[in-house]
């Protein structure tokens, strides 16, 4: 969509379209019961508007509309920054908890830790040490069956091929070394 360039076409345009939106403004006021306004300024700085009461009325409400939900969006932004800043905070003391307990675990920084403390870790790390043996337990179980399946196949095929040598013994040739 561009501007038209012809001027007398361009304002025939203008004038159809004006009318036919004031038309709609109309409409949708008595229709709807909505309180509608419609400022138009031609190019010539001609005024037409439409107002379903006044006009002023109807910009003072939009005007008051709008400062409050500036308002309130600033102070949702406000509210929404102060939270961020206390999650930041829950979160940089998570992540300082979780480094201090995993030196912990790696055996550092023990030497200020209480012995109910120590006792937790050791029990910590004998249930972690029992979960790794059960799951290296499982892989070494499961590789053993592959390897039990390998052995049928190939004791299969073994047989099959002795089966060969005893109906054709003439195929095979033994070449000497």
């Amino acid at each position: 969509m561009k501007c038209i360039k012809n001027e007398t076409s361009r304002q025939v345009t203008f004038s159809k379209r004006r009318n036919g939106l004031l038309k709609k403004t109309f409409k949708l006021s008595v229709l709807c019961d909505a309180e509608v306004a419609l400022i138009i300024f031609s190019t010539r700085g001609k005024l037409y508007e439409f107002s379903s009461s006044s006009v002023n009325k109807i910009v003072e409400r939009y005007q008051r509309k709008v400062k409050d939900l500036h308002s309130l969006n600033t102070k949702q932004i406000q509210e929404n920054t102060q939270v961020k800043e206390g999650d930041d905070i829950n979160i940089t003391k998570k992540l300082e908890q979780l480094e201090v307990s995993k030196r912990k675990l790696l055996g550092d920084g023990l030497d200020s830790c209480p012995i109910e403390e120590l006792q937790q870790i050791e029990n910590q790390l004998e249930r972690s040490l029992t979960k790794v043996r059960a799951r290296k337990n499982q892989l070494f179980r499961e590789q053993i069956e592959t390897l039990k399946e390998q052995e049928k196949c190939l004791l299969e095929e073994n047989r099959k091929l002795k089966e060969k040598v005893i109906i054709f013994p003439h195929v095979l040739h033994i070449i000497p070394n």
